[in-house]
């Protein structure tokens, strides 16, 4: 183990500067979607049938960091089963990260962003979209293009307010009574989730 940490800690540490110079990913060349060296090799072994097609076949180039920035935010908003926005050009999203609310307009510095339980707003003109999410993560790149990814998430107006004090009732209780971790961090979680709902539907 002593022996394995001592490599460990030998190892080169690449310095702040060098760190700092690499580029984002939206900053590389855009290049066409496909894998060629795949495709190359396969059509030497077997000429007379057609490649089949491989991940990169269906992955779209992202678009390069515009020279100047753009006056729209394009988002994607995805839940693991539902797209709720594809390639959205709008005005501003804010959305509740660990750190606190975050506005995002076009032109952002790149960032990563941990969601927590909150009010994702969606601003397009003079309308306003909100949505409450459960967790996830935001990733703000450099070109204004902005992918919120969420486990759960329902839009704020769909939402009864009387079932969400009552689920904060229930989880109280259950806190209150918890007698494992497990129970606690359970039941832990369930406040929390029904408290931001509570506040974001009396704020």
């Amino acid at each position: 183990m002593f022996r394995r940490a001592t490599g460990l800690l030998a190892r080169p540490i690449i310095s702040s500067a060098r760190a700092r110079t690499r580029p984002f990913s939206t900053d590389l060349p855009v290049t066409e979607a496909g894998d060629s060296n795949f495709i190359e090799n396969w059509k030497k072994l077997i000429p007379n049938i057609d490649p089949p097609k491989t991940p990169l076949s269906f992955m779209q180039p992202r678009p390069p960091t515009p020279s100047s920035i753009p006056t729209k935010l394009t988002v994607n908003f995805v839940l693991p089963y539902a797209s709720e926005l594809a390639s959205k050009e709008v005005d501003m999203i804010i959305i509740p990260a660990t750190t606190g609310q975050m506005g995002v307009l076009p032109g952002h510095v790149a960032t990563i962003a941990e969601l927590k339980p909150g009010v994702m707003s969606v601003h397009e003109g003079n309308d306003t979209t909100k949505y409450f999410v459960s967790s996830g993560f935001a990733f703000i790149h450099a070109n204004s293009f902005a992918d919120v990814i969420a486990v759960e998430a329902v839009p704020l107006d769909h939402i009864d307010q009387s079932l969400v004090q009552k689920g904060l009732a229930e989880f109280t209780q259950k806190l209150s009574s918890a007698s494992t971790d497990l129970e606690k961090a359970e039941a832990q979680i369930g406040v929390d989730v029904h408290s931001a709902l509570n506040a974001a539907l009396t704020g």
